[in-house]
């Protein structure tokens, strides 16, 4: 463990103090989770981008279509009043 000193403005260090003892956790316990929980979405991200970055781009297969029209695609029963 390391241990780090931080500067925290009067309002958030005393909205970070009840959320850890509503969470029934030390301060350095409550922070340090919090972090640990943003950098690994940080991180899955990243994995995430960079999985996608990575693939092959697929061709489009069959003769081009035509967008249908927005009554044709409003005509359905369900949407009808009657």
């Amino acid at each position: 463990m390391k241990n780090v000193t931080i500067t925290l403005d009067a309002d958030t260090a005393q909205r970070v103090r009840v959320e850890a003892a509503q969470r029934n956790l030390s301060l350095s316990r409550f922070i340090g989770e919090v972090l640990r929980e943003r950098l690994r979405k940080a991180d899955d991200y990243e994995r995430a981008l960079q999985r996608i970055l990575t693939m092959k781009p697929f061709p489009l297969k069959g003769p081009p279509q035509r967008y249908p029209s927005r009554d044709e695609l409003y005509d359905r029963p369900v949407l009808r009043r009657r």
